[in-house]
């Protein structure tokens, strides 16, 4: 099997290193990520300028592009060989409810998913992990099962996985996605020529985040594993839109 790995902290993220650690011990692996830190860069794709990919000692790829660049230039081109499915991770700090709509790793699986293979992001609840081990012992058992034909490559796994030792995480739950309060204010600043810049807020604290949810799971000690689709579509307001419209 062949894999390839992408992700939005860059390619010298710790998160990344262990998740091809764990997946190579089955498969074999190509990492193409980012430069440098991309997170919340979400779907976009770099078309006003060339990419640039270059080979690390470790074999890692860095491109200096989005995440989904890396995953585009990868299968459309870079690779002499397709790859067999795309994994992103393992994020720092989770990618649970609204964070799925500006997220780099999210946004590599989904490009995956776009060219037509089976596509997996994940993320571990801290933004200073400590128990990588556990999220890429996740990816590991998770991977492994992602080939059953159940699962179909119209769908991306959204995997969350709470930063404890492997021994205190109590399983997977199936969730859905989680909802938060709009964001925080954005912190307003001027630069040493007086001139007014702004910092992005925080996200906002969670608001549908009861069981079901991916927050809860995590909240309550297991790996999250939430179903994706591209499908954008309110398929439920389709009539009612029809109706609106027709008198114009």
């Amino acid at each position: 099997m062949k894999i390839l790995i992408s992700n939005d902290d860059g390619y010298q993220s710790p998160g990344i290193a262990a998740l091809a650690n764990a997946l190579q011990q089955f498969s074999e692996v190509t990492v193409i990520a980012p430069d440098r830190d991309r997170s919340g860069a979400s779907n976009s794709l770099t078309l006003e300028n060339p990419i640039r990919a270059r080979q690390h000692e470790n074999g890692f790829i860095s491109v200096n592009g989005t995440p989904t660049d890396c995953v585009h230039v990868a299968i459309t081109g870079l690779l002499e060989e397709e790859p067999d499915m795309v994994v992103a991770g393992i994020n720092n700090g989770a990618n649970m409810g609204d964070d799925v709509l500006y997220s780099g790793t999210v946004a590599a699986a989904t490009e995956g998913r776009f060219l037509g293979l089976p596509a997996m992001a994940i993320s571990i609840n801290s933004f200073s992990p400590q128990h990588l081990e556990s999220a890429a012992r996740a990816a590991l058992e998770l991977v492994q099962r992602l080939s059953d034909p159940s699962l179909t490559t119209e769908m991306i796994l959204n995997v969350n996985v709470p930063d404890l030792p492997w021994s205190e995480i109590k399983g997977y739950q199936s969730t859905r996605l989680g909802h938060r309060h709009k964001a925080e204010p954005v912190y307003k600043e001027r630069d040493p020529r007086g001139h007014p810049i702004y910092w992005v807020g925080p996200p906002g604290a969670e608001q549908d985040a009861g069981p079901g949810t991916d927050f809860y799971a995590v909240r309550s000690g297991y790996v999250s594993v939430t179903p994706l689709k591209v499908d954008l579509t309110n398929h439920q307001q389709l009539q009612q839109t029809a109706a609106w419209l027709k008198d114009i």
